[in-house]
């Protein structure tokens, strides 16, 4: 799969599927080398998705200068431009949920359907967690922490009677097996920088492509809350509350089957 130069950074991106375009792009965990992941889901049973490593992660680069979310948006731009999308449907998962608001508000003309998951709009909408803070934790003290955000059901009497489940958890959110690469930790670090500053509560109203939110009703990361509310900021917006966490897209059988209907129409 290919790089492609994108303004100020070189950007790793891979293609799965057959279909109409659909752009996605993934958290601040997103590595396309990490599974699972948005290519090896039902939406590239349905069309032909593109999915990339955001600047500071994965193979992309990680320059270590201030990252703004503008230029998450603009990378996006960037790279849509590179395949030849003109218009284009897009899903965002957690902080690339907030990279699709700000891809949406900037270029409006580029986006057909949007389909944002547990993700938050901020300012007074509400913000998901502010995972910077985990930075200054050792990595088995941040993965505790991450779990019991990931899915408040995980508890600690859940963690005791569930031993050999809680500790499958520990491992996946204490999986660094690229923390060693050049740039790791400033792109991580600069990143959350950008999305401790994500705000687009007051120009949600300016989306005007059909919206469908989602999200798990146990995940402490993106509140529902949040999502309920951004929902109603955006006009003709569906929201769907999933059987889950943080996660939910791996965890309720039937959210990735709703969002390809809605992101198909």
């Amino acid at each position: 799969m290919p790089y492609c130069r994108i303004r100020d950074i070189d950007l790793w991106f891979e293609r799965a599927g057959d279909g109409a375009p659909l752009l996605a792009i993934s958290g601040s965990r997103g590595d396309l080398r990490r599974s699972p992941n948005l290519l090896e889901s039902p939406l590239a049973n349905s069309f032909d998705l593109l999915a990339y490593d955001q600047r500071g992660l994965g193979r992309t680069s990680k320059p270590d200068k201030p990252y703004l979310m503008a230029d998450f948006a603009d990378d996006a731009a960037g790279l849509l431009d590179t395949v030849g999308w003109e218009r284009v449907r897009v899903v965002g998962v957690s902080f690339g949920g907030m990279v699709a608001l700000e891809l949406a508000l900037r270029y409006p003309h580029r986006i057909t359907r949007l389909a944002l998951c547990c993700t938050s709009p901020g300012g007074e909408g509400g913000s998901s967690y502010p995972v910077h803070l985990l930075q200054r934790l050792r990595p088995d003290e941040r993965a505790r922490v991450m779990v019991s955000i990931s899915d408040t059901r995980c508890d600690a009497g859940w963690a005791e009677a569930n031993p050999e489940k809680y500790e499958e958890l520990i491992r996946r959110f204490d999986d660094n097996r690229f923390g060693h690469e050049p740039g790791h930790k400033a792109g991580t670090t600069r990143l959350l920088e950008a999305r401790r500053q994500h705000d687009t509560w007051e120009r949600l109203g300016g989306i005007r492509c059909p919206v469908f939110i989602c999200g798990g009703r146990y995940d402490g990361i993106a509140l529902p809350s949040s999502l309920e509310r951004m929902a109603s900021r955006i006009q003709g917006a569906m929201l769907r509350i999933y059987e889950g966490g943080h996660l939910f897209l791996w965890q309720d059988s039937s959210a990735f089957a709703e969002i390809v209907e809605f992101l198909r129409e």
